[in-house]
């Protein structure tokens, strides 16, 4: 039984496959054209010239050869001159022929200096991000879900390096310096601001209320005893050892269970006490916003209770901890970590988006970072395209280069051979007007 021809089993051999299109390919097809066109007229210019001598002798005819021969004088020059670019004209070794290939390194040398001296300057790089509006676009990617996936993934596989290179006593000793100067800035009463107006809008800030009362309340039972011998001596300490030894123990017992049921009552929405926690809350927001002396006193107290020795501590326990979480969680794309850094990049973009100021100070510190930059950037940039040119191969530079600007040099042919033509028979009818008969 004879076996099915299997489908792909004898794949086309690569010399079968159609080659590769030239991506020049019109680029060269419209050089051969303009070439034929610009060598076309200077062979009829040629012709014109040898015609002429077949013509009956006159002053016509001593015109026409004479245009005719400055029209292929004119045309032959530019044509070695558009050729000694390129190549040695007829293969000859003229000097100062085939300039492009014989002065690579020196052209590359300056059009490296003319890039990074006349094109990257300080008014060109302002020029150009004002227009840019970085902080724009940077809001504009860091708002995008999809865009922000994959940034927040590679930033999570860099950050074990990243923490690698850090030093635990150097990184410790910085947050420390750096947190409170941060809490304690003018901007820290706005940033806690909006941290309760979030808390507010997401209803959150009624779960801080239950952690509150369930831990006043986790206290009351745990000191019990010690809070009934307290109010007990309290009584004693007022009212006298006698009202003491009669009432303390009782007054101590109803006021403990008094405060218990007033917990026990406090329920979301309809206790007193509730809504004057986010009573409260709202009007530090406003006062945050609105009162310099309570956002200053806020910065103090926050930049105070930073620098505390025992803070401190704590702020280098919690680098610790916090760099050991990060680098076990970073490898997981659904971790922590990812989403950290995806919630921080989308809401650094809902800033940029939102927050004109935000967008005003980042393309200021963008733009003086970069002026900054400048001076060593130049000499760098120059020295990177002398050195692309340099490595490129000159045959492959130089067709490129003919291949972009040959087309308008054949131009300058044609234009040589035609305005020749036409000077040289100005020429010799002025020639002839002032002095009678010219030699042709």
């Amino acid at each position: 039984m004879q076996d099915r021809p299997q489908p792909f089993a004898n794949p086309t051999p690569a010399a079968l496959l159609p080659p590769a299109e030239d991506p020049e390919a019109a680029l060269r097809r419209g050089l051969k054209r303009h070439r034929a066109a610009a060598t076309g007229l200077l062979a009829g210019m040629g012709g014109l010239l040898l015609g002429s001598y077949a013509l009956p002798p006159g002053y016509a005819t001593d015109l026409l050869q004479a245009a005719a021969k400055a029209g292929v004088v004119g045309g032959i020059a530019d044509w070695f001159a558009v050729t000694a670019l390129f190549r040695h004209p007829l293969g000859l070794p003229i000097p100062h022929t085939a300039i492009i290939p014989m002065q690579k390194e020196r052209l590359g040398a300056g059009l490296g200096r003319f890039v990074a001296n006349h094109v990257f300057t300080e008014a060109e790089v302002s020029r150009v991000l004002s227009k840019v509006d970085l902080a724009r676009v940077l809001g504009d990617f860091f708002s995008d879900p999809a865009a922000v996936q994959p940034a927040a993934n590679a930033l999570a596989k860099a950050l074990p390096r990243i923490l690698a290179s850090l030093e635990d006593g150097r990184a410790r000793r910085l947050l420390t310096r750096l947190l409170p100067r941060i809490a304690g800035g003018p901007g820290a009463a706005r940033v806690l601001a909006r941290a309760l107006t979030a808390l507010i809008e997401g209803g959150r800030h009624q779960e801080v209320f239950d952690l509150a009362i369930g831990q006043l309340k986790a206290v009351l039972v745990a000191k019990e005893d010690q809070l009934q011998t307290a109010i007990a001596a309290r009584v004693r300490a007022e009212g006298g050892a006698l009202v003491g030894w009669i009432a303390g123990a009782g007054i101590a017992r109803r006021v403990l269970s008094a405060l218990n049921a007033e917990l026990d009552r406090v329920q979301p929405g309809d206790s007193d006490l509730r809504a004057a926690f986010e009573s409260w809350i709202r009007a530090e927001i406003t006062r945050l916003e609105t009162d310099p002396d309570r956002a200053a006193a806020v910065g103090r107290a926050l930049r105070e209770a930073l620098a505390h020795p025992a803070v401190a501590a704590w702020l280098g326990d919690i680098w610790t901890r916090l760099r050991t979480a990060m680098e076990a969680d970073a490898s997981n794309p659904n971790g922590r970590t990812v989403q950290a850094l995806q919630a921080a990049l989308g809401n650094l973009g809902t800033v940029l988006a939102e927050d004109q100021a935000a967008r005003d100070r980042l393309n200021k510190g963008a733009e003086r970072a970069l002026i900054a930059l400048l001076p060593r950037a130049r000499s760098q940039l120059s020295d990177f395209i002398a050195g692309v040119v340099r490595n490129w191969d000159t045959a492959t530079v130089t067709e490129k280069i003919e291949l972009r600007v040959g087309r308008d040099l054949q131009y300058v042919r044609m234009n040589g051979t035609l305005v020749g033509f036409l000077v040289g028979g100005a020429l010799y009818a002025l020639l002839t007007a002032i002095f009678g008969r010219v030699a042709g």
